[in-house]
Parts: C-alpha cells; sequence; structure tokens
C-alpha cells in the first residue's frame, strides 16, 4: 500500500519545489491554526479516534488537555530548557547529580575543537527534543556540517511543530556535556520515570539507544509490564519494542524518591536519569511523553493510567496529590 503522507513528507523536506507548494500550509499550521485545533487533527491522525477534552479519560487524552490547559507556566518553561532546568535541579534534589557542563554558547560557529574538551562529550540544543551529537575524538570530525545542523535546529522553535508551549519562550542555545559512559565505556540505559500528581507510577528503560534502540516497562516494584507505549513510524508501526531483561537497579529506591521531589509540581511529568556504575544522573524532564500520541499495546491500557492521573477539570484548582507513596 502507498503510504502517501510518508511521500508527501519526503516531496516536502528533500525537494525545492515540495518546499514551495507545501510552505503555505506549514505557515497556516504553525503561525494561524489555533492550538486546540491543532491538537483535535493531529490526535485522530495520530491516534484514530477524536480526543474528548471535556471529559477525557485516556493518558493521552489528559496529556493533550494538559498541553492546551495547564503545561504553560514559568516553571515548565524552566524545566523543559535543559539548560535552565540544571538550576532547579540543583535546588530540588543537589547539583550532584547535574552531569558536568563543559561548553554553553549561542553561537554555532563557536563550536570548534578549542572551546571543547579532550574526553568525550555530547553536543546539544536546550529547546528541542532531539538527541546529541555524540564527539568522542576531537579529529576527524567535520564541524562545519555539526555547526550547520546546529544553526538549522537553533532557527527553530519546537512549540510551532508540537504546540507545546513550555518550548515557546525557550531562548535556544547549545551545550556540551560530559558523555556518559560506563566502565566498560557503553552508553548507559535511560531511566525515565513517569509521575502522576507527583507521585513515580511505572519506569520506562531506553536500552541500547545509539544502536538496536528497545524499551522494556517496569512497575516500581520492578516488574515487567505486559504492554509497549511507543509513537509509530510513518508505516503505521511502533518505533519501540520490548528489549532485553534489565536488573534492578540497586538504588532503585534512590531514583524513585528523586523522581518524587521533581515532579511534585506537576500533574503529569517524566523524570529521566542516567544510572552509570550505581552512579545517578539527571537527564531531563518531559511533560508529554510521545508528545501525548504514544499507543499503548494492548490500547486499554491507555485508559487503565488515564483514570489514574488526575487533572482539574475546573481549570482553576491545581490537583492535590491523589496518592501518596514513601520509598
Amino acid at each position: 500500500m502507498i503510504n502517501f503522507r510518508k511521500l508527501i513528507k519526503n516531496f516536502y523536506h528533500k525537494t525545492q519545489l515540495g518546499k514551495v507548494l507545501i510552505s503555505p500550509y506549514m505557515f497556516y499550521r504553525d503561525y494561524i491554526m489555533s492550538d486546540t485545533t491543532y491538537v483535535k487533527r493531529s490526535f485522530k491522525r495520530e491516534m484514530g479516534y477524536n480526543i474528548n477534552l471535556n471529559n477525557p479519560i485516556t493518558l493521552n487524552e489528559k496529556m493533550q488537555w494538559s498541553k492546551l490547559y495547564n503545561d504553560n507556566t514559568a516553571l515548565h518553561t524552566q524545566c523543559a530548557d535543559k539548560y535552565a532546568v540544571r538550576e532547579h535541579v540543583a535546588s530540588k534534589i543537589g547539583q550532584e547529580y547535574l552531569v558536568p557542563l563543559y561548553f554553553t554558547t549561542k553561537d554555532p560557529a563557536q563550536i570548534v575543537p578549542d572551546n571543547l574538551p579532550k574526553t568525550p562529550c555530547i553536543i546539544k540544543t536546550n529547546h528541542d527534543s532531539s538527541g546529541g551529537i555524540i564527539i568522542k575524538n576531537l579529529h576527524n570530525v567535520n564541524w562545519k556540517k555539526i555547526q550547520k545542523s546546529l544553526k538549522e535546529r537553533m532557527s527553530k522553535n519546537y512549540y510551532y511543530i508540537s504546540k507545546e508551549q513550555q518550548y515557546k519562550d525557550i531562548v535556544p542555545r547549545i551545550i556540551v556535556e560530559k558523555l556518559l559512559l560506563d566502565k566498560q565505556g557503553n552508553v548507559p540505559n535511560d531511566y525515565k520515570i513517569h509521575c502522576f500528581n507527583g507521585n513515580p507510577e511505572f519506569i520506562g528503560v531506553d536500552i541500547d539507544r545509539f544502536s538496536n534502540h528497545t524499551n522494556n516497562l517496569y512497575n516500581i516494584k520492578w516488574e515487567l509490564l505486559p504492554f509497549i507505549w511507543s509513537v509509530k513510524d510513518d508505516d503505521k508501526k511502533p518505533r519501540l519494542a520490548n528489549g532485553r531483561e534489565i536488573q534492578k537497579p540497586k538504588n532503585l529506591n534512590k531514583l524513585l524518591t528523586l523522581a518524587k521531589a521533581l515532579s511534585e509540581d506537576f500533574i503529569y511529568s517524566r523524570i529521566d536519569f542516567y544510572v552509570v556504575d550505581e552512579e545517578i544522573y539527571f537527564g531531563e524532564i518531559t511533560f508529554h511523553h510521545g508528545g501525548g500520541v504514544a499507543h499503548f499495546i494492548p490500547k486499554e491500557w491507555d485508559t487503565y493510567y488515564g483514570n489514574i492521573l488526575k487533572i482539574p477539570l475546573n481549570r482553576n484548582i491545581l490537583p492535590k496529590k491523589m496518592h501518596p507513596v514513601t520509598y
């Protein structure tokens, strides 16, 4: 079957004619279409059913509701900013959990060997959801290509792509951090702790992120959960599947305690950590996992977790912590 959406996407991104013909629609989508209309249309396209914003039931619906009506405070913006969040994390749980920062700039032309460490590092932008550029050796690197890529990323406001309001007012910058590697020289697993109303509910583990990327989901007792939760690719197939079994971290209780502290101000948040030879490092805070259009397979788990997450349909009232847990 011909995938027309994929064809149009390639036509737009890979041809000059595509940009000319499709740009008017992109302008309408980004700057004229209301956030509510955009959310309704994109949700129907990605999830296959109409969203109910007046009485959201599923977890994905509630994330979209929160995207429109709740997640637009200065604190959301600070925590979505991969640079500014460092101050918030230091004040909440301590700066010892921050990945060492080597360099920061707003000018891609300054990303040159003289400004970077000789040890392995990762180059990121602070204002989007794209991955980083890994540098293990300063030699044999196409710095002009990296600068061009960073310039393109710096020019984009991720809000207009996703309608996630916390990204709208972030001032773009480039950050260079230490590349975390374990004793075997491997990139560590990424522990994503999904928190509802300030309490950890379940944990996603991203495995082999830069090679054969898979994802396992565990409850807070470290029991493997019987579903996957993944966005779908252009061929409507889940991008992620379960991977090899991961041993329960020795410091799991500490991870949950830290996640609880960082999530207490939010309705839903995903608190990410890396564990390197039992040392814990903060990764990022995310407010709409998968943009709020990740598919639960089987799909009934979307409703199951939607029933657990409490949102204030009276938008003047923030939710109380519904089921406090201690570790």
